[in-house]
């Protein structure tokens, strides 16, 4: 599940964040928006032969529309943008890093586009300042020539917006391309009113985030790592695969940690993974070493009956019911919402026998099946902030308000799988977050007061899964935080919990949770 709160465009659209308000200018009451033509409109149309654009770039642009107009997830639109176009590798790579490393970098490139326009980059037309951003990304931040990145950007606001428009677009990005990347960087962090906004336009990250980001190294006594850890996210992932257990072989490159984990042999990963029936799948290191922590907490017995409380889209869950088959382990999954569920079955389909997978609430579900299961994995939902490599856009939709929505849900649910817990049972507490407040936060609200719940040493059980030592800050707690600068994961977090295993009476009693 994906967090909440995200807000809402000032002229009723839905939008991903408070930055990409799309409001008419002041002074203005519904006439021209000042990129060159009435906002949400085309000005003039393109007469005469439609000028055509590169494939790569027009994917690429097309991805970055349905994100600003449709709350899209990039990761999901790019790869049948790119089947649909039938790009050649080459040019798949190249509309891969064109899309990325434009969301990843939007608020700096806005910054720099509001200076060479001389307006707020929220008075340009929304499809226009998408175009711009796509151009200055080629201009500041890759080897395309800049006559091919201008030219290439015009052509494409005339094919969609109108000539007015192109003029527009063409007048700003010939602006950016007579300065260089350092110069931009120095213009824009010059009206920076603080240290942390600097840091935020250098390193395109909202300030929020890096405060956030900053209290969570500061806690493992690694503050100094912050530059290390935002030029992280703004890196493009290499691309990591999971051999399912018992039914696939991991191949090489072999990553260094998790003993399932290896990197793509190059080119679409996807044909892999259609190639292995979907025992082979693309899933984050550290996700795999999560999911692996939790089966290695304690001895497998069989006949032990497992549960995947927040199951979509079931990257995990497929791990968990490979290593369940070869325990002779049932496997169970939740899932609250139908989407989600159909993605959780079609991840299990690589997995020979049957998965349960329930569509209920997790909030409730330790209420309608208490004391059930041996061993719960909670990935609970999350504001995400540890993929931003991979989940470009997220930076700039994700807001504070998130977190304080988040956490209690997060509380409810890790309550909830505390109750649907067998006596000597193990709960994986789980985040792609590393805000304090959605992790040791959480966990410590759950344990106050409670004398039937341990914490087991993940730390130490992380340790004896990895192939390889793992460099893993130690704060008393035998808690873990992932980080990518220092891992090369998501910055995953994980904390085992264990009910005990002498409770007095019934085990369905009703003095149990």
């Amino acid at each position: 599940m994906s967090g909440q709160g995200d807000a809402k465009r000032r002229d009723g659209r839905p939008g991903g964040s408070q930055n990409r308000s799309q409001g008419r200018p002041p002074g203005q009451r519904g006439g021209q928006a000042r990129g060159g033509q009435p906002q949400g409109q085309h000005g003039d149309q393109p007469r005469g032969p439609q000028r055509t654009v590169q494939p790569a770039r027009r994917v690429a642009y097309d991805v970055l529309r349905a994100v600003s107009e449709s709350d899209a997830y990039a990761n999901l639109t790019l790869p049948p943008a790119i089947a649909e176009a039938r790009l050649d590798p080459q040019d798949a790579a190249l509309a891969t890093e064109l899309a990325y490393g434009t969301l990843r970098r939007r608020g700096t490139y806005d910054a720099i586009i509001a200076v060479a326009a001389d307006r707020p980059a929220e008075e340009i037309d929304p499809a226009v300042l998408d175009a711009l951003r796509l151009a200055t990304h080629q201009l500041l931040a890759t080897r395309v020539a800049s006559h091919a990145a201008v030219n290439e950007s015009v052509n494409l606001v005339a094919s969609t917006q109108g000539r007015g428009a192109s003029s527009f677009a063409n007048a700003v990005l010939r602006r950016i391309s007579r300065e260089t990347p350092g110069e931009w960087e120095e213009r824009i962090e010059s009206s920076a009113r603080s240290d942390d906004e600097r840091l935020a336009l250098r390193s395109a990250h909202p300030v929020w985030v890096i405060r956030a980001l900053r209290r969570a190294l500061a806690a493992e006594g690694r503050a100094d790592e912050l530059d290390e850890l935002l030029d992280a996210d703004n890196a493009s992932p290499e691309v990591t695969l999971v051999a399912l257990p018992g039914l696939a072989e991991p191949g090489e490159p072999r990553r260094p940690y998790a003993p399932t984990a290896y990197g793509s042999p190059g080119g679409d990963p996807h044909r892999v993974i259609a190639a292995t029936g979907g025992t082979v799948r693309v899933q984050d290191e550290g996700s795999q070493l999560v999911a692996l922590a939790l089966t290695a907490a304690a001895p497998i017995t069989s006949g032990e009956r497992w549960l995947d409380l927040c199951a979509g889209p079931g990257g995990k869950t497929a791990l968990l019911a490979a290593i369940a088959r070869e325990h002779d382990v049932t496997l169970e999954a939740n899932e609250v919402i139908p989407t989600r569920a159909r993605l959780v079955r079609n991840a299990l389909r690589g997995v020979p026998g049957e998965v349960m997978v329930h569509e209920e609430d997790g909030r409730s579900f330790g209420a309608t099946h208490p004391g059930a299961f041996d061993r719960i994995l909670v990935d609970a939902p999350c504001t995400g902030l540890g993929a931003l490599r991979r989940r470009p856009e997220a930076r700039w939709r994700k807001t504070p308000a998130d977190v304080a929505e988040l956490v209690p849900l997060q509380v409810e649910i890790l309550n909830s799988a505390l109750g649907a817990l067998a006596p000597g049972g193990i709960v994986a507490y789980v985040t792609c977050s590393p805000h304090l407040a959605e992790t040791t936060g959480v966990v410590q609200e759950v344990l106050r007061g409670r004398t039937d719940i341990t914490e087991i040493d993940a730390r130490a059980v992380l340790q004896g899964v990895s192939e390889s030592p793992i460099d893993l800050a130690d704060d008393g707690s035998g808690r873990v935080q992932l980080w990518p600068h220092r891992h090369g994961t998501d910055a995953m977090f994980l904390a085992l919990l264990q009910r005990s295993a002498t409770e007095q009476g019934d085990a369905n009693s009703e003095e149990r949770d």
